[in-house]
């Protein structure tokens, strides 16, 4: 039997997946060692996980260097890529949304070359040109958006919203919500055509315990 490889989004993606696939009988204990190691190998379910870079998770699914990819739908929507979604987890909650100064809530369709920050510049393009048929000019950063209308080098942000503390933190407003986000069980198209049955099963499974934790 070939192994299933599953590619976890470092951090507390990695964690919060690992305790799942715990309890449906995966054996993860050496990866919540503290350990330098990327590649970790569960010989009895013939399963090998591998820690990479959020934003590269969808990479390493569609190309088939892992069968199944655990990864924020934030980086699913920023980059299309060609695999499956099977299952919204649940968990990892929060929202990409629109923030600014507050006083320009309600004022934004007004702005002509409303000038927009973020790191992910796709979704914020599909939001305002797509959605809201708004022309605007995309500034790609790749860290503390916050600080772009803080100095004015745009007059928003488009960024994941949890808690909203960095933005009051920073004197900054939500302004508008762009859409809910959560992580999502993926799958590469190939695999699931040659592993049908085994990748199905842990599918199964990882829903039965999401129903489980919602009841």
């Amino acid at each position: 039997m070939d192994y299933l490889t599953v590619a976890l989004a470092k951090g507390r993606l990695a964690e919060m997946a690992m305790d799942i696939f715990a309890e449906i009988g995966m054996d993860c204990l050496e990866m919540k060692e503290k350990t330098r190691k990327l590649i970790f190998t569960d010989e009895k379910n013939k399963m090998k996980f591998i820690l990479v870079k959020a934003s590269d998770v969808p990479t390493y699914v569609e190309y088939g260097a892992a069968d199944i990819g655990i990864v924020g739908k934030d980086t699913l929507l920023e980059d299309s890529r060609n695999l499956y979604e099977m299952v919204d987890l649940g968990f990892g909650k929060c929202k990409m949304a629109v923030c600014g100064p507050a006083e320009l809530k309600d004022k934004l369709g007004g702005i002509t070359d409303l000038r927009v920050a973020s790191k992910y510049p796709n979704i914020a393009l599909r939001y305002f040109q797509d959605e809201k048929g708004q022309t605007i000019e995309i500034i790609k950063l790749n860290g503390s958006v916050e600080l772009a209308p803080l100095v004015g080098l745009s007059d928003v942000i488009v960024d994941i919203v949890e808690t909203g503390k960095t933005l009051k933190e920073n004197g900054l407003d939500v302004l508008e919500d762009v859409c809910e986000l959560s992580a999502r069980f993926v799958v590469n198209k190939v695999s699931m055509k040659m592993e049908t049955e085994r990748i199905m099963d842990i599918v199964t499974k990882f829903q039965n315990i999401i129903r489980e934790n919602e009841e």
